[in-house]
């Protein structure tokens, strides 16, 4: 059963007006959404968003609710999103980045280094681009800079190059194809620490879905639509996720982001946003031992001048 994380801890943060509108930019199963609309009065508006058809479908099933918009599409259209529905201003909006427990549970999806699948990995099955193509593809250099700069991994050089000479007799179709290949570049001991594949699978999962352009991208729409006084909750759960939205939050924050040798300020920057706290809102013992995806979840929350 899909367990959402931090939850408590996110809706109080968000919400400010119980007559508000709210928007959350990753619908999923829809747990926060759900929670969300508790604590919201019969004249409140909420909007759903997830680019997979699939996810959103069983999801709608849940929300037969006159305040519920649910909509198609990924999370750097918001500003279009927002505005198609006639809507200027937010009181809040949240995230819960990366893939989604059911993305992960159906193994057909070709999410998981634990069931074998067809390599696929798209969160939006209308787009064309696929995993396998990436693998198949790609230059070994290619690899090496997705497997270092979004799984952060050591072995991207022995991994990249086992894909590579791989692919020179046939084409990798499947997770568990991948994975054989991934253990047999990396050292035994690597193996024994953690899966020998997680590292490698984020990144080409991140890679395919053009997951830290989104973010970059949607951040500064949400701080424009979110009215004075509105909230913006963010849930990571990898570094690379969380570094972007820290430093965003943290220069949003700023009256001025000249270089500090600069005698005087020439860049008219003002802060737009205010933390609630410095450091992020991480999961109680208790939830973490009841549910461990929410053991690296980080939760950090501003609030829009």
């Amino acid at each position: 059963m899909h367990k959402p994380v931090l939850l408590q801890e996110t809706i109080a943060n968000l919400i400010t007006d119980s007559n508000g509108i709210y928007v959350d930019c990753t619908l999923g199963g829809g747990g926060h959404f759900r929670h969300l609309l508790e604590n919201l009065s019969p004249i409140a508006r909420a909007i759903g968003i997830d680019k997979d058809i699939d996810i959103l479908n069983q999801t709608r099933l849940n929300f037969n609710d006159p305040r519920v918009t649910l909509v198609q599409s990924d999370f750097k259209d918001l500003k279009q999103i927002v505005q198609e529905l006639n809507i200027e201003l937010i009181d809040g909006i949240m995230m819960d980045l990366g893939v989604s427990s059911f993305q992960l549970d159906i193994a057909e999806r070709g999410f998981s280094f634990h069931e074998d699948a067809p390599l696929d990995m798209r969160m939006n099955r209308e787009q064309v681009f696929t995993a396998a193509d990436l693998v198949n593809n790609y230059s070994a250099d290619e690899i090496i800079d997705i497997l270092f700069k979004y799984g952060e991994e050591s072995y991207a050089r022995s991994i990249a190059k086992a894909i590579v000479g791989y692919r020179g007799t046939k084409n990798i179709e499947s997770t568990l194809e991948l994975v054989d290949i991934i253990k047999r570049a990396v050292p035994a001991r690597y193996s024994r620490e953690k899966h020998p594949a997680r590292k490698s699978f984020q990144a080409l999962r991140i890679a395919v879905n053009g997951e830290l352009e989104s973010l970059q991208r949607v951040l500064p729409q949400a701080v424009q639509l979110l009215k004075s006084g509105g909230r913006l909750c963010v849930i990571s759960f990898h570094s690379l996720e969380d570094r972007i939205v820290k430093q965003f939050m943290q220069e949003k924050t700023l009256d001025c982001i000249c270089p500090p040798d600069f005698p005087a300020c020439i860049c008219d920057h003002r802060a737009q946003l205010k933390l609630i706290s410095r450091k992020p809102i991480v999961a109680s013992a208790e939830e973490c031992s009841m549910n461990a995806r929410s053991r690296s979840a980080k939760l950090r929350v501003a609030v829009k001048i």
